[in-house]
């Protein structure tokens, strides 16, 4: 029996630390993101494909999944939707329209689409776990991160809206399928998306030096810490249908 994941932005930071946790635990993982990923492993295949234009992604993954399973049953599928433009800083007064487009591309209608593309296509009696890494600036007010912060707020809410329309169809039609959304807040980590944040100008990113504080003190952690998170919540039953946590409120094998 076989373990998919669908991970994306496994080039770098946070979803190449949960591709290669979830493959050392013996997980099928496709990876997605624009640029080549340095992963190397007999279950993992790359699909290369920018999320700012989602149009014949879930094709591309639904024949990456069939080559990489072949005929072997699916057990438990997971969604990990990681990838995220957070180039868009900047104060909302400031913040260009098309710019502003094609950031909720990449971190809303791509992720959102993919979690429609995985509940119709994982096997009804398979589990399905869904985790949407968000961010703090998606349930508080932060300057300078109105597009990254609106962004992960409306995909917390897909992630809410899905979960009760499981619950509703198994109202409707029998025993709700074993599906679950986790919308989870990694916290600081040491990621590229951090070193982009520190070379942003102040006049563009108002925190820009809380950001250098993380760097400079060390409060930054490694990718793996959440990567071991994730792989946790995605191996294990008993969930919520939709739950949000932090760093470390995730118990860890």
């Amino acid at each position: 029996m076989g373990r998919v994941a669908i991970v994306t932005g496994t080039s770098s930071g946070i979803g190449r630390a949960v591709g290669e946790e979830l493959l050392r635990s013996g997980w099928h993982v496709v990876g997605v993101s624009r640029r080549p990923s340095s992963i190397e492993a007999s279950g993992y295949l790359h699909v290369g494909h920018d999320l700012a234009r989602p149009a014949g992604l879930v094709e591309r993954l639904g024949s990456a999944v069939a080559s990489l399973v072949g005929d072997q049953p699916v057990s438990r599928v997971a969604l990990v939707n990681n990838a995220a433009d957070p180039a868009l800083l900047g104060k909302v007064a400031d913040l260009d329209p098309a710019s502003l487009a094609r950031s909720f591309t990449v971190n809303v209608a791509a992720p959102v689409g993919l979690m429609g593309w995985v509940v119709r296509w994982a096997p009804v009696g398979a589990p399905l776990r869904i985790v949407n890494v968000s961010s703090g600036a998606g349930v508080r007010p932060y300057p300078g991160l109105a597009a990254y912060g609106s962004a992960k707020a409306a995909l917390r809410m897909a992630g809410m809206v899905l979960g009760s329309e499981v619950d509703l169809e198994g109202a409707s039609v029998g025993p709700a399928r074993d599906v679950t959304i986790l919308s989870y807040s990694p916290g600081p980590v040491d990621t590229p998306m951090q070193a982009e944040a520190r070379s942003t100008p102040v006049e563009t990113f108002p925190l820009l030096d809380t950001f250098l504080r993380w760097s400079e003190e060390g409060q930054l952690q490694s990718p793996a810490v959440p990567a071991s998170e994730i792989r946790s919540y995605v191996e294990s039953d008993g969930h919520p249908r939709f739950m949000e946590c932090r760093s470390g409120e995730i118990e860890r094998p």
